[in-house]
């Protein structure tokens, strides 16, 4: 995958009801083959209670919905049908209890990998929470 593909150029969360939805605006498209992975990392100000949060795509298709609480180093999966994709935005739907505990003046950024790599990290997160 050549560092042009899948670019992620914007991520924004908004709360809705108990549901977190995460979008990922990218630029092109969801790589075609091989493995490609959006997420966020949310950590408690001083960073002692981190989590990470992600949408794996295979061969352009999403195969996993996650969080994993580095804490108590647990991942939960959710349901596939949280996540959807067109053209060159991902949504994910993630509860809302996947980052509880954070607090104020949480810290927040988007992240993405190719092929089990880190392809992107610190990007910013447009939230209204």
């Amino acid at each position: 995958m050549s560092t042009h593909d899948a670019l992620l150029k914007q991520v924004s969360i908004k709360a809705q009801d108990s549901t977190l939805v995460a979008t990922f605006d990218i630029d092109g498209n969801i790589p075609g083959s091989g493995a490609y992975v959006v997420g966020l990392m949310a950590a408690s100000p001083d960073y002692s209670s981190q989590r990470r949060l992600g949408i794996e795509f295979m061969n352009g298709e999403a195969i996993a919905f996650f969080s994993f609480n580095h804490e108590q180093s647990t991942e939960e999966n959710y349901d596939l049908s949280g996540v959807s994709h067109s053209g060159s935005t991902i949504t994910g739907q993630f509860p809302m209890a996947a980052i509880n505990g954070l607090g104020k003046g949480h810290v927040m950024t988007g992240f993405s990998e190719a092929d089990g790599r880190e392809f992107q990290s610190g990007v910013p997160v447009e939230e209204n929470l």
